[in-house]
């Protein structure tokens, strides 16, 4: 009997080296400190545009539950088809890590979806801001956790550049006592208080991103790669299988 039952645990041993089951395909979601800076972030956005963002992160297979899914409604609540978000707009990420026995490259799949009123040149436009932006393809196969909540938090910017969100109006001043006429070059600057406000609010939200980005790149030097991870948890299996 506990002949029978060591050669069973043998052969899984040896089936699943040979299939590359080594822990090496395992896609890292973010962490929950990334989850929760995002959302109070994407709670400010939605507040000020109107339009509902959220994230999605899957693996290779592409079934089942997502690794990881968040919106402004929270963390695990999304956007897409959710009755409290008319509009809205969506970063899904799906990661290929085939694993280290396998020919096969690293690879990612980063699309934008949204709500009917959003148009396809819309999407295409914010999808290319992403990786204008350094969202690359490389940073999500480095670090799929960190870049697919980075790149929600950037959807509001982006969404602003697509045309789809307009700035927002400031509200009407209080009624003061008469003052002399401004001089005749300011006019330039009343012509478009507009476009300065937009401009405005756009540096406020990038200098934000630029902010969170810094913290969390920051925690992610003083850690170890998913790969490096990966690679010694490999090392530290196989160690007493050679020995």
């Amino acid at each position: 009997m506990w002949v029978g039952l060591l050669g069973t645990v043998a052969a899984c041993t040896v089936g699943a080296i040979v299939n590359g089951d080594d822990g090496s395909d395992i896609v890292p979601p973010p962490t929950a400190q990334e989850r929760g800076d995002t959302v109070p972030i994407l709670q400010r956005s939605t507040a000020s545009q109107g339009v509902c963002y959220g994230w999605v992160l899957k693996d290779h297979l592409d079934y089942g539950d997502p690794l990881s899914v968040g919106s402004n409604l929270g963390d695990g609540v999304p956007v897409e088809d959710n009755p409290g978000c008319p509009r809205w707009l969506q970063v899904t990420a799906r990661i290929y890590y085939p694993g280290e026995s396998s020919e096969s490259n690293d690879s990612a799949y980063v699309d934008v979806t949204g709500s009917a009123d959003v148009t396809s040149a819309q999407l295409l436009r914010i999808e290319n801001g992403l990786a204008r932006l350094g969202l690359t393809d490389e940073v999500f196969i480095d670090d799929p956790g960190w870049a697919t909540t980075r790149a929600a938090v950037m959807l509001p910017l982006l969404a602003v550049e697509a045309g789809l969100v307009e700035p927002v109006a400031t509200p009407a001043a209080a009624a003061a006592a008469p003052s002399p006429l401004p001089a005749a070059g300011n006019d330039l600057w009343r012509d478009r208080w507009g476009y300065l406000l937009a401009a405005a609010g756009l540096l406020l939200v990038t200098a934000l991103l630029v902010t969170v980005g810094l913290v969390q790149r920051r925690r992610q030097r003083r850690g170890v790669g998913p790969a490096q991870r990966a690679g010694a948890e490999t090392a530290a299996t196989r160690t007493p299988e050679r020995a």
